[in-house]
């Protein structure tokens, strides 16, 4: 493992020299992994954003860059309380001096890419960056009237330009299944904020501004619906209602995304791009079969920082390999059903062809070595993998 990591900048290298080309897209996204026990010979380990939500854990950030379809070509580890942010400016930097591209289009969510960090990266020579605008930056194109929120509905992606930035192209989107979420999470989480604030307004002890400000501001930020709630504390009790102005702009972006880019239509049509924003989910795929579904990057049982990264960067590797796997196999996977009536999977495939043998034979002074003969369902994925016994 140490061998493997003092290669991996060269093997990274080899990996991308033919998925990635100038102009290419490259997907980037980040994702933690938490570790048991303490690690003190470790700085990696620290207690920051635990996407798996685990809060007594110490986690450290995996950072991964993908080709336009999904297949790793590098990692990166990360610090636990590592910002996501605060990687981008670093990553493009190696992808135009490690990887030799001095064109590339750089495909990052939304809290990848922040309003400041995005002007910072506006004069980064042969650089176009791809995202999604963050909440309140909807709501500040909104207000401008730069975009309506009728266009969403539109069924053809509809582009718009604002006049602060012609260079900037918006496209308007729209997830119905999002927005039924987005509607119904909102409504359990007022529903339980109204009934808080109505036991705190009726209680029957006057109590001082600051004890009744301290409860509701804590419990404003723990359902983070404060924007929705006027407030105020008269003669000590709770004064209260809910903002409909602010509930009726809220539930009008509800499951609206605007993706942006700098790219002209000439190089990237809208359709494209909205396309290619989507497909962060192949990275977010990865990060499903590196943690969970097959490879299981946890538990981690090394201790130093060097193994750590080899661990993870081995981990890359085997999904490097599985990549290609999984699309040649595509054809079993549709074949089959659906739900519990499911019969492959990429590990019950796996499986399957574990139990093809090769056994010794001796007769007297005879030896040699008998393979099993693959069953129907055997052979069949083997010639879809293309490999001969």
């Amino acid at each position: 493992m140490d061998r493997l990591l003092e290669r991996q900048g060269a093997i990274q290298r080899r990996l991308a020299a033919r998925p990635l080309q100038e102009g290419c897209l490259v997907l980037y996204d980040l994702t933690s992994s938490y570790v048991e026990g303490a690690y003190p010979q470790s700085q990696i380990m620290a207690f920051g954003y635990n996407r798996d939500g685990k809060r007594r854990h110490q986690p450290m950030v995996i950072g991964l860059l993908c080709n336009r379809q999904g297949c790793p070509v590098g990692v990166e580890v990360f610090r636990g309380n590592t910002q996501d942010a605060t990687t981008v400016e670093g990553k493009i930097a190696e992808l135009q001096t490690q990887y030799g591209l001095k064109e590339i289009i750089f495909v990052g969510d939304r809290g990848l890419i922040t309003r400041a960090h995005d002007q910072a990266l506006a004069g980064v020579q042969g650089l176009q960056t791809l995202s999604a605008l963050s909440h309140p930056q909807m709501l500040e194109l909104l207000q401008r009237g730069v975009i309506q929120p009728e266009l969403f509905d539109q069924t053809p992606i509809v582009e718009v330009l604002d006049p602060a930035r012609p260079q900037r192209r918006y496209f308007l989107c729209r997830n119905p299944h999002t927005a039924q979420q987005q509607a119904k999470t909102r409504e359990a989480l007022l529903g339980r904020t109204i009934e808080a604030l109505n036991r705190i307004a009726s209680a029957q002890r006057r109590a001082k501004v600051e004890k009744i400000s301290a409860q509701v501001g804590q419990l404003l930020q723990k359902s983070k619906t404060g924007k929705f709630v006027n407030w105020s504390v008269e003669d000590g009790r709770l004064v209260w209602r809910l903002d409909e102005e602010a509930l009726r702009t809220e539930a009008l972006l509800d499951g609206c995304y605007v993706v942006y880019t700098d790219w002209p239509a000439q190089r990237m049509s809208k359709e494209e791009a909205v396309a290619s924003y989507r497909k962060l989910g192949l990275v977010e795929e990865a990060f499903r079969n590196l943690k969970t579904v097959w490879l299981e990057v946890r538990p981690v049982y090394h201790k130093t920082e060097d193994r750590i990264r080899a661990h993870v960067f081995l981990c890359m590797l085997a999904y490097y390999l599985q990549w290609p796997m999984q699309r040649r196999l595509a054809p079993l996977f549709e074949s089959d059903g659906r739900g519990k009536g499911r019969k492959w999977t990429f590990p019950s495939g796996m499986a399957s062809l574990r139990q093809i043998t090769i056994h010794p034979v001796r007769m007297g002074k005879v030896q040699f070595e008998q393979l099993t003969v693959p069953t129907a369902d055997q052979q069949r994925i083997l010639d879809l993998l293309g490999v001969k016994l």
